[in-house]
């Protein structure tokens, strides 16, 4: 299955016309990709992980990311991702997999979400040494190996 990320006009439009009906949910689990930086010998890694589609918003560690939703904000899917043909993504460049937390204004699409905040729960798929890097900036897919047993 193939999910495409299209954001029209009319549905930036329709997002700011939409008025609040007063319905509050908690956190929604939802899943994306990010963009990592390569390392390569003429250029160096990055240590952020970047959004696919707006190549100048980075994802801070310990921080969510946000956006308004009647504009950009962002954006998630329902299901879960694991490869740039699922995603939709044509471009060269290495892709993350993962999951987030989505909460304050959601406006619902038909595969998935735009939402106000986003904040990195987990990074399940993509290259091991990048997923490696990732887990530790993130602090996400952590295993604390002293950890006390319960008796």
């Amino acid at each position: 299955m193939r999910l495409f990320l299209i954001v029209s006009e009319n549905q930036n439009e329709l997002a700011r016309t939409l008025r609040h009906q007063g319905i509050r949910v908690g956190e929604i689990v939802a899943y994306r990709a990010w963009r990592a930086i390569h390392p390569a010998w003429f250029q160096s890694g990055d240590d952020r992980l970047r959004s696919v589609y707006r190549q100048d918003y980075v994802w801070h560690p310990n921080e969510p990311a946000s956006g308004d939703v009647r504009t950009h904000g962002i954006y998630s899917f329902r299901d879960v991702i694991r490869s740039r043909e699922e995603y939709g993504y044509r471009n060269d460049g290495t892709l993350v997999f993962g999951k987030i937390k989505i909460w304050g204004e959601i406006v619902e699409h038909e595969a998935g979400y735009r939402s106000e905040f986003g904040k990195i729960v987990s990074l399940d798929y993509g290259e091991p040494a990048l997923l490696e890097k990732f887990r530790r900036i993130y602090g996400v897919n952590q295993v604390l190996l002293n950890a006390r047993k319960p008796p």
